[in-house]
This record gives structure tokens, sequence and C-alpha cells, in this order.
């Protein structure tokens, strides 16, 4: 099977290096060297192994706090298809070749090999999940307005977009993929191949295999991110060999709990981190300030809603992690309520939060938001499987460890 990767949107002119001998779909030869196409073309290479075609200023992490461009270098077909908006740059790749890229970006190459494994099964089952389900809708953003014309509730939810010229985004809103960048391990390609074909099931049917990089000791259930809906393999778990946590919610984003995710091995994190998230080193646990007219002008610039210095943040539900997925905001002029973690995050950043799991401290002149947790946190949380795989926990007792009642089969 073939994978088709966005990696490009928006360009008027595309510049390619080729490395190896390519054809358009009318045979003409593209030699190796630089080239700059302006209109549709699709390029094949010569010898797929060994030909590979190189792009700069590609941007990844974008709206998050780690955004950057990068040169990026990948294998398989290079496609161009023009739209309104310009030129989409698209990636035809083999599965089992996607999936080795992917495992290599979200994390490093160098990981422990069962986090490898069980990242490649479900990096794998997540992108098949809508191909064997096509009667069930792949998660889309999506809305649910207040029951009243003057409601003051902004619910919103990100999924996984349909794309209607390819079938992923190479972004952290699908899954990152950099192409042949960063897969510089053999323990990589290892992990692809001794799990090829292995699917995460639950019922014999595939899973929909979400994952985020910290869940601050305990994974989130899906509806806390997403649609009101209850999916059983996406329940909340402590992260560790503990079966449940005894403190609330406060106490426990509060507090530092062991739990798998919870470390500061540097020479772990660095093996198991690509270069750009080995910035981010207060994952577990953080703490964000703001003033009040901070605040209230950057829910504005985000939100498009003026609400004068904020005087106050009230959780009003939160996930059995902590995340808050209904947040109340108070202005000295008017008040808004927010939904879901995501948007959540959107508001009170100029980029995200790193999580919705936080508390909220009103001191004079500042308001402090204490942390927990990276991400969603829904599913596989990929440090603490880091940490797992590094105590030699197998990559089917790691997946059974976040997605409960699950099989790993072909």
């Amino acid at each position: 099977m073939k994978v088709s990767v966005g990696l490009i949107e928006g360009r008027s002119a595309v510049e390619i290096d080729l490395s190896g001998n390519f054809t358009d779909t009318s045979g003409r030869p593209y030699s190796p060297g630089r080239h700059l196409f302006t209109s549709e073309v699709t390029l094949i290479p010569s010898d797929p192994s060994s030909c590979a075609f190189a792009l700069d200023d590609v941007a990844i992490g974008i709206g998050f706090h780690w955004e950057r461009r990068e040169r990026q270098v990948f294998r398989g077909a290079f496609r161009l298809a023009r739209r309104a908006g310009g030129l989409t740059v698209i990636n035809e790749v083999p599965l089992e070749e996607y999936v080795t890229s992917v495992i290599s970006s979200e994390m490093s190459a160098s990981c422990p090999l069962e986090l490898l494994k069980a990242h490649a099964v479900i990096s794998r089952s997540w992108l098949w999940f809508p191909k064997a389900n096509p009667s069930r809708p792949r998660t889309k953003a999506g809305t649910r307005p207040g029951r009243r014309p003057d409601s003051h509730e902004i619910l919103r939810w990100y999924g996984r977009e349909a794309h209607p010229d390819f079938d992923v985004c190479a972004d952290d809103h699908c899954q990152r993929y950099q192409g042949i960048t960063k897969a510089f391990a053999p323990a990589a390609t290892a992990a692809v191949q001794a799990t090829a074909g292995q699917f995460l099931r639950y019922n014999g049917a595939i899973c929909d295999a979400r994952f985020s990089k910290s869940c601050g000791g305990m994974t989130e259930r899906y509806a806390t991110a997403w649609e009101d809906e209850d999916v059983p393999y996406l329940e909340s778990v402590y992260d560790g060999p503990a079966q449940s946590r005894s403190m609330s919610s406060e106490a426990w984003i509060r507090s530092s709990p062991s739990a798998y995710c919870n470390t500061d091995d540097s020479a772990l994190l660095a093996r198991v981190l690509p270069g750009f998230d080995q910035e981010t080193r207060d994952f577990y646990r953080w703490r964000v300030t703001y003033s009040p007219e901070e605040l209230a002008a950057l829910i504005e610039s985000r939100l498009g809603v003026d609400l004068g210095p904020i005087r106050d943040l009230q959780a009003l539900a939160r996930g059995p992690s902590g995340r808050i997925y209904k947040l109340k905001v108070a202005g000295e002029r008017d008040h808004v309520i927010i939904g879901k973690e995501l948007e959540i995050r959107r508001a009170l950043s100029r980029t995200h939060l790193y999580s919705s799991a936080f508390v909220v401290d009103n001191e004079p002149g500042r308001i402090i938001l204490s942390g927990a947790g990276w991400g969603h946190g829904v599913g596989l949380c990929q440090i603490g499987a880091a940490v797992m795989a590094n105590k030699g926990i197998t990559y089917t007792e790691i997946l059974a460890h976040y997605y409960r009642g699950t099989t790993v089969s072909l």
C-alpha cells in the first residue's frame, strides 16, 4: 500500500533538490540537481531505494512552541497539485517506509527497540483506522455552540482532518513525518520489520491509537479532547505499576507523584527525544505566569472576545488526568466558557499550553498556572513508554498497559 503525505501547501513555486534520476508521467527525465516547479507535476524515482529529494524551509510543529523550519529529505514519488491557495507538495511512499519515518520523527531513531516497536504498531493503526472503518467518520474539528443566542460558551475540538489531496499531513496535527531526515538508526528499520503488518485491535477491530508526549502521570479519556464518546481502549490509566491514584486532581497536579513519565534521566531523554523536543524539559510539571492584562490581551487575540483584565479562571469540568475540558474565564467586563482541552491550551498561550491539566493561583498583579503533562494525554504516553522500554518491558506489554483490553495481531 502507498501512503500519500502532504508536506507543504500554498506555495507559488517549489524548489527541489533531486538526488538520483527521476521521470515525470510523460517519460521526461529529470537529472540530479536543483529544479524549480511552478505547475502540477509528478516525478517518479528510477530507483526508490536510492533516489531522494530535498525541500528547504519545511515548517514543523506549526502553531506549537517548538515551531521551526528545516531542510528535509524524502524518498518516493514527488507530486505537485495546484489548488486555489497555491501548490501542494505530496510525497507518496510505501506504508512501512512511512511508518519507519514516523517513529523516527515522533521520537528518536535511537530509542529503545521495544518503544520503536510499540510506536510502529500504533502509528500504523492510527493511519489505517479510517480505512478499516469507512462507515465511521474520522474525528474532525467540531464545535458545539451554546444553547442560547447570547451564550458565552465556546466549545471546539480539533481532530484528524480529511485531506482532499492526500491521506495525512506531515506535522503534529496528524503524525510527524520527516522523510529520511531523522531515520538514521538501524533500530527504526528493525522495529518496523519486526512488527510488519501488525495492528492494535480491540474486539478484533483496528484501533484509533492516539498518543501524546507526556500524560503527566495519568492518561486521559477520549471524550475530554474530542467528541462526547466513550472509546473503551482510550480510557484513563495510571502511568505506573499501580492501579489508581487516591488524591484529588488539584493535589495530583501540585505534587510530583511517581510515574513512568516522571523522569529526569538526561541520558535516556537524549536517546528518545528529537533534538527540538529536548529543549522542553519541564514536561512533567510546569508553570506559567501572566498579569491580568496580559492574559486578557492574549484571550482577545486568540478568541476575539474582550473580557477586560482577567479576574479568575475556574475549572468547570476535568477529566480523570486533571485535564480541564470546560473552563470559565472571568474578566472585569465579561466572561467566557472555553472547551475542549486543545481550545483551552490555545486560548491561554501564544502557541499552546503544554496541557490543560493545570491549577490556578491568583496573586496580586499575576495569575499563575501550575500544570502537568505535555499534550492531550490520551492513549500512549511517549515518554512513559520510553521509560518502560528502558526497563525491559516488551512492546506488547507497553501497548496492553496504555490501551486496556487490546491485542496486537496482523
